[in-house]
């Protein structure tokens, strides 16, 4: 029986998919380069950082290229994949198929291997893009989530506690007692210290989640980035990053936002506590939640390919 393509396969010649490599290696280096020099000294960026450290994909595992799903790596250099995970190489008849000479090397996405281990997160990925999507965006937080994390932080330990709090403790608290505090972000919210809790108009938890995640939100844009990495290698790298870019922007203006002193840093107060500061927040806001509704349009349909592209059948 004779190997029938489901989607058509695209065939990257070495040099085509190694110079998109390449690219994607400086890309990467850009970010992860002064982040390991930095861990390697001893030394900590509050911004900066913060991709890394908080997020479960390391510079390594980031700086490794993927094409995504539906493509074909063609060349000797191709056969090194065959040792990644769900990477395989076709066979003669797939080659026959492609028009390919037998005993080529041929490697592609292992999209049954990958669903056979990855079904569930990618059906909870497609929950939370999607759902998200399609919720009305609210931009009334403000940044507060980060001014709650230090509420009455004499009576607990204080995050960051490298950094000066930019109105002094008394003057933070009071941000947070004169505002509203509206945070949808579960990963936001787990961070506030007890006293700061009841204050949130809402209960955003692991199980609500896929409820609540809502498209105006700073912290549901930037986890982009931790959906798209927790479904390589079926999407490509290039998209990835798009994804960590945005996220990398994104954590500059929190901060910013933040009620921490970075001036020293190089990352000017946007100052929520005032009527400007506020405006200024809620432009950004706005700005970030429509690049991240294409980036959440993408991923969607990168998931829907990873559905449908298995390579070939019988």
């Amino acid at each position: 029986m004779s190997w029938v393509p489901r989607v058509e396969l695209k065939l990257l010649a070495a040099d085509d998919w190694q110079s998109r490599e390449e690219a994607h290696h400086l890309r990467v280096s850009r970010y992860a380069d002064p982040y390991l020099a930095r861990r390697s000294a001893g030394r900590k960026h509050p911004v900066e950082d913060f991709l890394f450290t908080y997020y479960t994909q390391k510079p390594g595992q980031l700086r490794r290229w993927h094409p995504g799903a539906g493509y074909v790596l063609l060349g000797r250099a191709a056969a090194a994949r065959t040792g990644w995970k769900h990477y395989r190489r076709l066979d003669d008849g797939e080659l026959a198929f492609l028009g390919l000479p037998e005993g080529s090397t041929a490697v592609t996405f292992d999209r049954d291997a990958f669903l056979a281990d990855r079904s569930e997160a990618v059906a909870f990925a497609g929950i939370i893009l999607r759902g998200t999507a399609a919720r009305p965006a609210q931009f009334g937080c403000f940044g507060l989530h980060e001014w709650a994390m230090v509420y009455h932080q004499d009576r607990f330990d204080l995050r960051h506690e490298y950094l000066r709090l930019r109105l002094g403790a008394a003057g933070t608290d009071k941000v947070v007692e004169d505002n509203r505090i509206r945070c949808t972000h579960f990963d936001a919210f787990r961070f506030y210290t007890p006293d700061a809790v009841p204050l949130n108009e809402f209960s955003p938890s692991r199980d609500s989640q896929r409820h609540q995640e809502q498209p105006g939100c700073l912290h549901a844009n930037m986890d982009l980035y931790k959906w798209a990495y927790k479904l390589l290698p079926a999407l490509p790298s290039e998209l990835v990053m798009d994804c960590f870019e945005l996220s990398w922007r994104i954590r500059a203006m929190d901060m910013q936002a933040s009620p921490y002193d970075l001036a020293e840093w190089g990352y000017p107060a946007i100052p929520i506590e005032t009527p400007q500061g506020k405006a200024a927040y809620v432009e950004y806001q706005r700005s970030f939640a429509a690049e991240a509704a294409a980036l959440r349009e993408r991923l969607a349909a990168e998931l829907d390919a990873v559905s449908t592209i298995p390579g070939m059948s019988a």
